[in-house]
């Protein structure tokens, strides 16, 4: 019997998680994928927004802003990877600039501090590669870029350090009220808790109809993106957005926490769940879209493209409630952009509601730190000499285009709720992420997966059950 389960291994359930681990209460987490971090989470635009888009007044606008006033100290104590690089939003000479007084006023509003327009002088000194048709722009010096892998994993693995347990593989199916708890029904297992969390993504109204008939609907909305090169992560230091549309916030461009260039995402709506497939067309169109707000974007350096689903909820806004007609079944749907921006604050909001709730007190000893997969490069040479002399594995490079030792791919394994998957080992070293995307270092890495986990060759998946890589042979044959 646990007193709170979270459905959803997301940034989002993950950050719910780790602040109820403040409390004196035995926690779950409930995930139907084989590892967390592989949803939305998974497949964004890596941004930490300043807050100056939603509207004043909605969960939105208040939580924007306060979680991205919790990442410093974050990314500090869970050692991830975050960068204040600040955002432009640019206005073209055949649009209103009266769009970027919109936004500056609702930013004020929600209390963002350090906003101002810049005109066309100032932006393009700023940002050398506007594109020529840009004639003003809101500068937010707060906007932040961060690695989503490495931010839910941290949360996750913090969550762990302080009692959570975690249920991988393993997809609800039915949600039973009895006297007093909840019964959970996995396709594995059947779990009891006194509480539930609902933090599906695109699933939530699914996972919702199971315990209440408040309905939520749950629209998926695709986005696809170009993930460029290394040698192109220069080409802009500010994530550079256009004015926002009905359908979000725009084609955007940004150099990423780890050097890359990214462009994109497109939107459309999907009644696919799982429709996480590029189109020639969506990708396609990226480039000229760009092209409006950022020049000679060198999109031949394009080294893999994606897409990911964003959970846009009818009213356009976060649902962060207890159901009306659920007694502690809690909510937290609808969480599309900027929910990655959100998420510290979106956790401390549910954590709290429960916590008045089902009065929990909070116990002694929580641990806030957390430290992240050792990485040689960040050493001096002497230092790094002297690891590989006392664990050889760290001169061993297995993913020769981001650098990557067998030594960095044997922590991620072996750390609590390490990589069991290829994409396991990516989203924790980058291992694969480079510009031969996994070529070389694939077969090597799946023979440490063999060796360290351990696992038949055979049982090696590229992202969980149904993806597996290699065929046994068959001895009847």
């Amino acid at each position: 019997m646990y007193d709170v389960a979270v459905i959803g291994a997301g940034v989002i359930g993950c950050a719910i998680a780790r602040e109820l681990s403040k409390y004196d209460a035995d926690i779950c987490v409930i995930e139907r994928e084989e590892d967390v971090c592989c949803g939305t989470s998974k497949a964004n635009s890596a941004i930490i927004h300043a807050g100056f888009d939603a509207v004043p007044g909605t969960l939105k606008a208040r939580l924007n802003v306060a979680g991205n006033a919790m990442m410093d100290d974050l990314a500090r104590d869970l050692d991830i990877p975050f960068t204040r690089n600040g955002s432009l939003v640019v206005c073209t000479k055949d649009q209103d600039s009266d769009g970027l007084n919109t936004l500056l006023a609702r930013g004020r509003a929600n209390g963002v501090p350090g906003l101002r327009i810049l005109n066309e002088t100032e932006a393009k000194e700023m940002e050398p590669n506007l594109s020529d048709a840009v004639s003003c722009a809101l500068y937010a010096p707060t906007g932040g870029i961060v690695c989503p892998f490495h931010f839910t994993i941290a949360l996750a693995e913090n969550a762990w350090a302080n009692g959570v347990t975690f249920f991988l593989n393993n997809a609800v199916t039915a949600i039973t009220k009895k006297d007093g708890y909840y019964e959970i029904t996995t396709d594995r297992q059947t779990l009891q808790s006194r509480a539930i969390v609902n933090a599906a993504g695109v699933y939530a109204d699914v996972i919702s109809a199971m315990a209440s008939r408040d309905p939520i609907h749950i629209t998926a909305r695709k986005g696809e993106y170009c993930l460029l090169d290394k040698s192109a992560g220069t080409h802009v230091t500010h994530t550079i957005f256009q004015l926002p549309g009905k359908m979000g916030k725009g084609v955007l461009v940004t150099p990423t926490v780890h050097g890359n260039l990214l462009v994109g995402p497109t939107a459309e709506n999907t009644e696919n769940k799982e429709g996480t497939n590029t189109t020639a067309e969506g990708l396609g169109s990226l480039a000229a879209t760009a092209a409006l707000s950022v020049k000679n974007v060198p999109m031949r350096q394009v080294i893999t493209s994606f897409a990911g689903l964003r959970a846009h909820e009818d009213n356009d806004d976060f649902i962060l409630r207890e159901a009306s007609d659920a007694p502690l079944f809690f909510e937290a749907a609808g969480i599309e952009s900027p929910g990655l921006s959100s998420a510290p604050a979106i956790g401390v909001f549910l954590a709290e509601l429960i916590r008045d709730r089902m009065s929990l007190t909070k116990k002694s000893g929580f641990i806030a730190a957390r430290k992240g997969i050792l990485r040689p490069e960040t050493l001096s040479i002497e230092e790094r000499n002297a690891l590989i002399k006392r664990q050889p594995a760290y001169g061993n490079i297995i993913c020769r285009c981001e650098m990557i030792s067998e030594g960095e791919i044997i922590d991620a394994i072996r750390r609590p709720l390490g990589a069991r998957s290829l994409d396991g080992v990516k989203r924790r070293t980058r291992a694969g992420m480079g510009r031969c995307q996994a070529g070389f270092c694939s077969p090597r890495t799946m023979e440490i997966l063999a060796r360290e986990v351990p696992l038949a060759m055979t049982e090696i998946t590229k992202c969980g059950p149904g993806s597996e890589i290699a065929l046994g042979h068959n001895k009847e044959i």
